[in-house]
């Protein structure tokens, strides 16, 4: 998770959402990491988890990724999570709950869904208080920078 959390701080740099993505190999040696580039490319589906993962099937050569853990800094959305099963990752760790878009456990549980024919380990709330905490100061941040600076004139 250390890993991931300084590849949020490199999405957070380019002023995307902080969030980092590892793939191990079943020996736990890194085979592809990503960060947030929604921003960056202008692709909706540029998120952390999509690219290590597309990057983790060029490496191997192949789309399934059996045997591979995906590590991440925040709870998979609804679109990663699918691409998780489909990619047939066998874990998922991932640092802080999404309660407004998680598709792993807060919102949705999209990887343990019986009708799908795979399954990952879910490991939730790796390091939580510090992956939680980047994403809190950066939307922080945000939110500050868009308030007005003083009150109209009245």
């Amino acid at each position: 998770m250390r890993r991931a959390l300084v590849l949020a701080r490199e999405a957070e740099a380019s002023a995307d959402v902080p969030i980092g993505a590892v793939v191990y190999d079943a020996d736990g040696i890194e085979i592809a990491s990503a960060c947030n580039e929604r921003e960056l490319s202008g692709d909706p589906t540029a998120h952390a988890e999509v690219l290590a993962l597309r990057r983790a099937s060029a490496y191997l050569d192949s789309w399934r990724l059996v045997g591979c853990t995906l590590v991440v800094t925040l709870e998979p959305c609804t679109m990663c999570a699918g691409a998780t099963v489909l990619s047939r990752v066998a874990r998922v760790v991932y640092g802080a709950r999404d309660p407004k878009a998680g598709a792993v456990d807060s919102l949705y549980d999209v990887v343990r869904d019986p009708r799908l024919n795979h399954r990952p380990e879910v490991v939730g709330g790796v390091l939580a208080d510090e992956t939680g905490a980047i994403l809190r100061d950066f939307f922080k941040a945000k939110r500050i920078k868009r308030a007005p600076n003083s009150l109209p004139a009245v």
